[in-house]
């Protein structure tokens, strides 16, 4: 299970985006030699039904393909190159599959795997990513977070061991969300935005029985706010100034 620990752990969003090519291996190396706790990746299916990471639905902004990903076999999905469009020295990179995550870093950093069917809400993520999950035995050091709540349902359901959490838009949406939320037996933690989070948010939460995992917090003056609200994680960009701030 995931650790308490006195200050808020650190997670890296996409890896460590400002370091290298967001939701890639390097990305995810550099975050764990960086100090993260724990890393947060977008899975969604290709068009045989095989686990990738990647953000968007369509490969524009961070391959050299076009179109949708769903429309491209993992085969094909793994000759593009996810990295020139960061820097030439990470030209190469490839889209990660959600095995090669799990085979390479599931032992060493704690795996947030947010489930993003956003375009394609009723497909079989779920299901696959469990299967992904159990063939690593990795139920322990996962957590299944979405916008969607039928996907952490289902995820539940499947794997009734591994926790969950609600992610939670900013202004009135995130507002409507929370609080059915903090009641929920279904949710292990909530996701808030940055801009949604108070000292009351965190301590109803606390008081239901749930922990707090802001997004996305890239300044050190927030990162020590929040810290001293008690919120149990952040995600952030850099993680290498979350670890200078936070592990003081």
């Amino acid at each position: 299970m995931w650790p308490d620990t006195p200050r808020p752990l650190i997670i890296g969003h996409r890896g460590s985006p400002l370091y290298a090519p967001e939701n890639t291996l390097a990305s995810f190396e550099i975050a764990a030699d960086q100090g993260a706790d724990a890393i947060e990746f977008d899975v969604k299916l290709s068009a045989d039904g095989e686990v990738v990471i990647l953000h968007d639905a369509t490969l524009e902004r961070t391959t050299n393909g076009s179109g949708r990903l769903n429309r491209w076999s993992r085969a094909a999905l793994q000759e593009l190159d996810a990295g020139a469009w960061f820097s030439e020295r990470f030209a190469g990179e490839r889209i990660p599959t959600l095995e090669a995550i799990c085979a390479t870093l599931g032992q060493r950093l704690y795996l947030n795997i947010e489930l993003t069917n956003y375009t394609t809400p009723w497909d079989n993520l779920v299901a696959r990513v469990v299967a992904v999950v159990k063939q690593y035995h990795l139920q322990d050091r996962v957590l299944f977070s979405s916008f969607f709540p039928h996907n952490l349902a289902r995820a539940r359901r499947l794997l009734p061991q591994t926790p969950c959490a609600l992610l939670t838009w900013p202004g009135w949406k995130g507002r409507w969300a929370l609080t059915p939320a903090l009641r929920s037996r279904q949710y292990w933690a909530i996701h808030p935005h940055l801009s949604q989070v108070t000292p009351t948010l965190v301590q109803r939460a606390h008081a239901a029985g749930k922990r707090v995992h802001v997004w996305t917090v890239n300044a050190a003056a927030e990162m020590l706010r929040l810290a001293e609200m008690g919120v149990d994680a952040i995600f952030t960009d850099d993680v290498a100034q979350a670890y200078r701030v936070l592990r003081r």
